[in-house]
C-alpha cells in the first residue's frame, strides 16, 4: 500500500471550489524489522515509498511574485518539493509554517516552490505571502502548469522531486514535518532511519499512468478470465466518466474512489464483459480439408 491522503475528492473546474483536504495528519506507516543502522532492533522504523521508475518532473518556466525567474530546468542536483496551495485553504495554511520551516532547515540543497491556484490577482496573494512570511518563491497556477501535473483535484499537493529531476512520489494533504524531513533527506541520499520501499505508478503520481493499473478502487474483477480482464480495463480506460470529471473511468476511479458515478458505469462494464462471448472463434476449415 502506497502511504498517501486517501482523502481525494473528484477534480471541478474553477480553483475556488476545488475542495482542500482535511488536515487529519496522518503520520508514516511503521514496520518493525530492524535496520543494521538502528541503533535498537526494537525500534520501529517509518517506512517511505517512492517510485521505482520516477518520471522526469514536468517542466516550466514561470515568473514568481516578486518578478524573480522559476525554471524546473535549473534545479537539479537540489531536493524540490512542487506545493500546490491557495490562500483560502485552510490545511495549506496550516503546512506553510512546515515548509518555511523546512526551506530554512535544507538551505541550498532544498528548493520548494509555491504554485498558487488562487483566483485572487497576483498582488493579493503577494501580500499573503509576505504577510505570513513564505521563504521560497510563488508562482500563479495556470491551466498549462495544471495539466501537466495531471490536474490538481484537491489541496494542499506537494510533487516531490529528487536530485536527477524526477518524481518520487505526490503527497496530498498535511503530514507532520518530521516525515517530510525524513522524505528530503531520502531525496538527497543524507542517512535516514527508515525503510524505504518501492512502487510502481499505476496513478498514484500521474493520473496519466493509470493504464498500467491491473487493478482500481472499488472495481472486482472477480471472475473474470485473464483476456475479459484486460478487455474490461481497457474499456475502462477508454470511456469517459459522465461524472462532470473529465477523466476515465479508471482514473476517476483512482482519483475519487467514492464517486458513485464511475463506480456504477465500471460495475456495468465488467457485468458486460462478464457475460460476452470472448472465446475464440473456431477456425475456418481448410480449402478441400474433410469437415
Amino acid at each position: 500500500m502506497v502511504l498517501g491522503c486517501a482523502l481525494l475528492v473528484r477534480h471541478v473546474a474553477h480553483a475556488k471550489s476545488r475542495p482542500s483536504v482535511p488536515a487529519a495528519r496522518p503520520v508514516a506507516q511503521t514496520s518493525t524489522s530492524p535496520q543494521k543502522s538502528n541503533p535498537d532492533p526494537s525500534a520501529k522504523l517509518a517506512s517511505l515509498y517512492f517510485a521505482e521508475d520516477p518520471e522526469v518532473v514536468p517542466p516550466f518556466e514561470a515568473r514568481d511574485l516578486s518578478g524573480g525567474a522559476v525554471s524546473t530546468s535549473a534545479l537539479k542536483g537540489k531536493a524540490v518539493i512542487i506545493n500546490f496551495w491557495a490562500t483560502w485553504c485552510g490545511p495549506c495554511r496550516e503546512e506553510i509554517p512546515e515548509l518555511i520551516k523546512l526551506q530554512s532547515q535544507f538551505k541550498d540543497t532544498l528548493q520548494i516552490i509555491g504554485v498558487s491556484e488562487d483566483e485572487a490577482p497576483p498582488d493579493q496573494v503577494a501580500k499573503f505571502v509576505q504577510k505570513v512570511g513564505i521563504n521560497y518563491p510563488v508562482i500563479m497556477a495556470n491551466d498549462g502548469i495544471d495539466k501537466e501535473y495531471g490536474g490538481i483535484p484537491a489541496l494542499p499537493t506537494s510533487f516531490l522531486v529528487n536530485k536527477e529531476g524526477r518524481v518520487v512520489q505526490k503527497d496530498v494533504g498535511v503530514y507532520p514535518f518530521d516525515y517530510y524531513s525524513l522524505q528530503v533527506r531520502a531525496m538527497l541520499g543524507l542517512p535516514v532511519n527508515a525503510h524505504i520501499e518501492t512502487f510502481k505508478d499505476t496513478g498514484q503520481i500521474f493520473l496519466k499512468n493509470v493504464d498500467r493499473a491491473s487493478e482500481l478502487p472499488g472495481v472486482s474483477f472477480a471472475g473474470l478470465t485473464p483476456e475479459q480482464k484486460k478487455m474490461a480495463l481497457h474499456r475502462l480506460n477508454a470511456q469517459m466518466c459522465t461524472c462532470g470529471c473529465q477523466m476515465t473511468l479508471a482514473q476517476c476511479r483512482v482519483n475519487d474512489p467514492s464517486c458513485p458515478t464511475s463506480g456504477s458505469m465500471a460495475t456495468k462494464i465488467v457485468h458486460s464483459v462478464a457475460h460476452s462471448n470472448t472465446a475464440p472463434a473456431a477456425p475456418s476449415p481448410k480449402p478441400g480439408a474433410t469437415p
